[in-house]
């Protein structure tokens, strides 16, 4: 599907249901990649008067406000998702956001984090995304450098987070998983919430095609 079709279908869907958050997310998701980045601060930030909780969507609006020349706006979001992602342990966006502050010349405001930070034994697991112990998964959720990485990074419960949400992704957005646009969406959502971002996975690919 070309991005313009994209857009348009994105559009529809935040329209015809304005509490719909993945909508708004993937609109956002979309005008950012057409460098529409005041629309995609708009259609970030509706996403989280959809779900005050979701901490991510609070990081792309202030990243994407800042690439729309509104430090102001940028500035608010921070403030807003900045102690939000702090109270769920949601340690990828809080630490995104920490040097969104940075870039602004602020310091991120004191905050009191879901719960201390332990002290890791030695040989405990500890989940990449959110730098908690947890629960090392029993294999690979499926094959390939991606599913590799997961195993190695992500734990049981933060997996098992991600099956909830997925499922969520899959009926508001109506995906159907057997058509390849659908399939790729529902990865790209994968990836965002395990803080998989471009970099990252293409050089998981890459390094995966050295090895055959």
């Amino acid at each position: 599907m070309e991005l313009a079709e994209r857009i348009a279908q994105f559009e529809n869907m935040a329209q015809a249901d304005p509490d719909n958050e993945m909508a708004h997310f993937s609109l956002g998701g979309a005008y950012a990649q057409a460098e529409r980045h005041a629309e995609a601060a708009s259609s970030y930030e509706k996403c989280t008067r959809a779900n005050p909780d979701m901490s991510k969507a609070y990081q792309l609006a202030a990243e994407q406000y800042l690439k729309a020349k509104d430090p102001d706006r940028a500035l608010s979001m921070l403030d807003r998702g900045y102690p939000i992602a702090a109270r769920l342990g949601d340690l990828m966006p809080k630490n995104a956001m920490a040097k969104l502050y940075e870039r602004l010349d602020r310091k991120p405001p004191v905050v009191k984090d879901a719960a201390p930070e332990p002290v890791h034994a030695a040989g405990t697991f500890v989940c990449t995304k959110t730098g908690r112990a947890g629960t090392k998964l029993p294999r690979a959720p499926f094959k390939g450098a991606i599913g590799n990485w997961i195993h190695e990074n992500i734990s049981q419960q933060t997996w098992n987070d991600w099956i909830a949400q997925g499922t969520k992704v899959i009926n508001e957005l109506r995906l159907d998983l057997s058509r390849d646009e659908d399939a790729q969406t529902y990865d790209r959502y994968m990836h965002e919430y395990l803080g998989l971002d471009e970099q990252a996975m293409a050089d998981l690919v890459e390094g995966d095609d050295d090895d055959r």
